[in-house]
């Protein structure tokens, strides 16, 4: 390439040479324009021209790459008695500078990958040894893991997959909690989720009588929500096994919100080892009765309210966040609940008009407190579809007067 300026001639050469760019330039005076001193206008600076050339210049970079012979495992079927299984995936630098793998990262603890983290050359090869473990994993599995090189970017991503035969469960694996007198359980405590106003849902706890003979069965309430009915049996023969029915239903005349919570006291043969059978859940709008019509969307400012550092002696401190409803329907609050260690002006009941916005202020009275960490959580429930509830996290640290 040349480039010619009034007054000066540059000369610029540029070569490629073992992947490296080496250029040359030589000046002199040209004979065409020795003699014009007084024209002195370059029309381009020669070291633009190099920049531009460079910037356009076809410059191969050649960058360290990890190849596996294959970044797939199946196992097949395998026997959960028969325990852990490994397999070892084999990687060689087809870079031309060394590679240093950093980290294996899994999608799960039942995976786990054996490395070196010495510099893999060009050319050489590097060994990940993969460990299933699938134990109370029956079933299809398939993992991923992903590859990372020391400057924190993934450069291979492997999996592992197959087939677990579970194995045979002993009738403690099978009912883990002893509810006394020979009667076992499957589970005490039954976690319903959100619970639609007009629906009803059910959930069952499985029971077994290993003793070698009947005994009388009872659930003695000990907080009960109104909204629960229990199905059980009031007498289980020896060997027994069957099914506790739980259903939850919140009627649409009468609707209520928020957390319903019920425990029943276990009692075998008239006799309790304090075992406890727990139910809870939400109780929220029926989403469906919304279909097709504007809906509200619930936004809150910010996910925690921070309180910070507090002197202990303050009888009121205050802070607040914004609600806001960013949908086309109406917002309703339901229900707020709390542990009671704030104080809030957020009520059931009140209401948002699509695209505006409310200002809640939360309290608390740390001279009433226990020094130390205040820790609480809002819990708001709308009319919002998508979402019906949110949850606010409050934090405080209450100090010693200085």
């Amino acid at each position: 390439m040349n480039l010619m300026m009034r007054g000066t001639e540059k000369f610029v050469t540029l070569r490629r040479s073992d992947g490296l760019l080496r250029w040359r330039a030589e000046e002199r005076k040209s004979s065409g324009f020795a003699n014009r001193s007084s024209e002195k206008r370059i029309t381009m600076n020669a070291r633009t021209w190099m920049l531009c050339w460079l910037a356009v210049w076809p410059v191969s970079v050649v960058r360290a790459q990890l190849v596996f012979e294959s970044d797939h495992h199946d196992f097949g079927t395998i026997r959960e008695v028969d325990g852990r299984v490994s397999c070892t995936f084999t990687g060689v630098n087809r870079g031309d500078r060394p590679i240093v793998v950093l980290d294996v990262v899994t999608t799960c603890g039942c995976t786990v990958p054996e490395f070196s983290r010495k510099p893999v050359r060009a050319g050489d090869s590097i060994r990940i040894t993969v460990t299933y473990d699938p134990l109370n994993r029956p079933g299809a599995f398939s993992k991923q893991l992903s590859v990372y090189s020391s400057d924190r970017k993934k450069i291979a991503a492997l999996t592992i997959g197959g087939t677990v035969v579970p194995r045979p469960k002993s009738i403690e694996e099978l009912y883990p909690v002893d509810a006394g007198g020979g009667v076992r359980l499957s589970t005490s405590h039954s976690s319903f989720s959100y619970l639609r106003v007009g629906r009803e849902v059910h959930a069952a706890v499985e029971y077994v009588n290993t003793s070698n003979r009947p005994v009388e069965f009872r659930l003695r309430p000990k907080e009960t929500s109104g909204c629960l009915r229990v199905t059980a049996p009031g007498r289980i023969a020896a060997g027994e096994r069957g099914t506790i029915d739980l259903a939850y239903s919140i009627p649409a005349a009468k609707p209520r919100y928020g957390t319903m919570k019920d425990a029943f006291e276990v009692e075998v043969a008239g006799r309790s080892n304090g075992t406890v059978l727990m139910a809870h859940g939400i109780a929220v709008d029926d989403s469906a009765a919304l279909r097709g019509k504007p809906a509200p969307v619930l936004r809150l400012s910010g996910n925690i309210l921070k309180f910070g550092e507090v002197n202990h002696d303050t009888p009121v401190e205050r802070r607040t966040f914004v609600l806001s409803n960013e949908g086309e329907g109406e917002l309703i609050v339901r229900a707020v609940e709390h542990r009671g260690q704030i104080e809030t002006s957020l009520r059931a009941g009140m209401r948002v008009a699509p695209h505006d916005s409310l200002t809640v202020e939360v309290s608390i009275r740390p001279s009433e407190a226990d020094y130390g960490p205040l820790l609480d959580r809002l819990s708001i429930i709308t009319n919002d579809p998508a979402r019906p509830m949110r949850q606010l996290r409050v934090t405080a640290l209450l100090l010693a007067p200085r």
